[in-house]
Formats: C-alpha cells, structure tokens, sequence
C-alpha cells in the first residue's frame, strides 16, 4: 500500500530546510518520490559516514565538481546529525554559490550539544510525523492503536516483534549510540519507568526513584527523548492564577501510540475499557500535534487539571477549544462534569468530547463526536485554523 503524504516541501530559489523526525516516519521514501533528481548523501551508509567525519570538506569539494544542471535540485543531506561539522560545509555552499540542502535527520540534540552550526535561519524546519488519519484509506482503530502509525508497523501482520525491536533500537542506536548518556542501565530503567506513568502527571521523584538516579537526571533524560523526537511534554493551562489549578507538573506523550504499548506490553482485544481509553487519547493527542506542524499552526496544546481532579485532557489554543477524549460507546452526563467546569470558567469557542459513539449530538452546548467525525473535521480545518 502507498501512502500519499500530507507534508508538503516546497522551496523557493536558493531556500534550504531541514527535514526532522523519528527513523522510519518516512522521511527518506519521501524525498525520494519528491526529489527524484536531488543528489543524496546518506549517512547511514559507514563508508560515508567514515570518509565525510574524516574530511568534512569533501562535500564542497565534491559539489563544486558536479555540472550545474545537477545542481539545480536540493542537495539532499540524510541522517545530518551523525556529521554535525558537515554544517560549516554546507553553510558556505549556501551562502558563496546559492545552493539548497534538505538536511535530514532523526535528532537535532548531538547537532545542539556540540554547537554545529544551525545555519542561522537559513533553513525552514519541516517534520515528518507516523501516519496520520488523512493519509490512511478507511483506518481501523484497533489496527492503529496496537501497531501504531509508523508506515511499516502499521501495514505489517507480526508488527508487535517489530515494535519491541524498534524500541529496542533507538535505545541503542539513538541514545547510547550517539553518547548521549553514560549510564545506560539507568537510562534502560528509566525507559521502563516512563512508559508506565505515560500520559500522567510526570512525577520526577518516583521516578527518579525508580531509576536509582535523581530527579535532576531523570530531568535531563526526559529532554533527551523530547530532543531526539520520541516524545512531547504538554504543559498545564494557567491562564488564571487559583490555588486549584495544577499549574507545574507535566504530562509527557511518546510520538507513537503503537511504540507506547509496545513498551508497556498493552495488546487492545476490544474497542472498551481504561487501557482503550488511554491509548485513544494518545492517538487523539498525535493527530493534533502532526496537524499543527503540517498546517503550520502555531497554538498551544495545554491540558487542564485541578487538585480536586477535574481535568480536561487538551486546551488549544487561548481556551479556544476545550477536548476531553472518553473511550465510550456511550458518554454520559458523569464524563461531561469537568469539561462543563471548564466551559463555565473559561467560554471555550468549541467544547468537545471525542468518543467511540455512532453518531454525533450535543449536550448543553458540548459536542460529543465520534473520533472519525472529530478527526475529519480536525484536518479538515473545522476545529482550528
């Protein structure tokens, strides 16, 4: 099955980008259909990984060689973060001979840490997400929420051996690899620990814990997964200071809904129960965030949470829309209380429940939409833009 992505790439004369996002999202396949002319540099492959970390400037030399019809194209840099000093090379083949790179790559934290050159803005920033509802005909919501939405795990049949083993390797090839921590046991422990308290208010301290280590390392392990993209931390909504808010812990959602139940040994057998309902607001979560990069939206995505529990799971925007997500085939007035207390306080545009329910309806000025109905109306530019 071919799948024609949302992302659109589309450079005026003499523009460069980067390209970000987790291995295996589509990033390569991608810029093989869409510039089917580019020259490529892949980094992956070791002998040039080898020969360009040794003579960085082989990539000037190189393309200063080349006639100019072949460089009428973007240059097309992948895996860019496993040669950071490439950057000054390309940098000066931008700025002295007008040409564009796509640099792509799977994280941007060895490039930061070691103070490559970022290209000062010379660069517009594109990221390539999992799949999404608008790219995959007729999706079928188990099927998404066990194997996720990365292109291969979701077509694949035995997809949970390939999700564990995709875990297993960023651990080992993201992390480890690249030397971004040096107690790789403590990052493994911390790993396991993470992905049990997924989606809750991170608890720094227990899971420090946990992990033998302390909160200020946890801290720091908790950026790196953000930094090599394997996450997002989602902040609480404060617009008004009260005692009852929750206004400092965060949640923090991996980038992969089928990744997180690999990681937590979670198989959904049926379309109900806790575990659906926390792997749909997850799935939910995902659509959102890959809709705001790929329409080049700009609003927040906060959750709302009281210390007496009330709690609305995403506030885009400056309250513009308030969205709880329930996994019920039937929503009732008891799941509609705390989006209720929030519209009473804050007057969001949209008040919604996303739900397993057939049909849509509204209840006292609250939609209750079925996820399909929800998502189509969210790409379809209906809840913002």
């Amino acid at each position: 099955m071919k799948f024609e992505r949302i992302l659109k790439i589309d450079l005026p004369e003499k523009q460069s980008a980067f390209l970000w996002g987790p291995r295996k999202t589509g990033k390569t396949t991608y810029l093989n259909a869409h510039f089917p002319n580019s020259i490529v540099y892949d980094f992956l492959e070791t002998d040039r990984f080898i020969e360009f970390s040794k003579k960085p400037s082989l990539l000037r030399e190189e393309l200063l060689a080349k006639n100019p019809s072949e460089l009428k194209y973007p240059i097309i840099l992948d895996e860019v973060q496993k040669v950071p000093q490439i950057l000054d090379e390309v940098h000066w083949l931008i700025e002295n001979k007008g040409l564009r790179f796509i640099l792509c790559g799977s994280s941007a934290r060895k490039l930061k840490r070691g103070h490559a050159n970022l290209l000062g803005g010379r660069a517009w920033r594109f990221e390539m997400f999992p799949l999404v509802y608008s790219e995959v005909k007729d999706l079928k919501l188990l099927h998404a929420l066990n194997r996720g939405m990365i292109p291969s795990h979701y077509l694949q049949d035995n997809a949970r051996k390939s999700l564990t083993a995709y875990a297993q390797d960023y651990l080992k090839e993201e992390v480890f690899q690249e030397g971004l921590v040096r107690n790789a046991p403590a990052f493994s422990r911390f790993f396991d620990a993470m992905s049990y308290s997924h989606g809750e208010l991170v608890n720094y301290s227990n899971i420090a814990r946990d992990c033998a280590v302390d909160s200020k390392t946890v801290k720091e392990y908790f950026q790196i997964l953000v930094d090599t993209l394997l996450g997002t931390f989602v902040e609480p909504y404060k617009k008004r200071q009260s005692r009852q808010v929750i206004s400092k812990a965060s949640k923090f959602y991996l980038f992969d809904v089928g990744i997180a139940g690999a990681l937590t040994k979670r198989f959904l057998e049926e379309e109900k129960g806790e575990l659906f309902g926390k792997a749909l607001e997850h799935f939910i979560f995902t659509e959102i965030k890959a809709f705001r990069s790929y329409r080049d939206l700009t609003f927040d995505i906060h959750f709302w949470r009281t210390k007496n529990g009330q709690e609305v799971d995403f506030i885009l925007g400056n309250a513009e829309v308030a969205i709880e997500v329930k996994g019920s085939g039937k929503v009732d007035s008891r799941d509609l209380r705390h989006l209720t207390a929030f519209q009473e306080e804050f007057s969001p545009r949209q008040a919604i429940v996303v739900s397993n329910e057939r049909n849509a309806r509204v209840v006292n000025k609250i939609r209750i939409l079925p996820w399909r109905t929800f998502l189509e109306e969210l790409w379809g530019e209906k809840i913002m833009r």
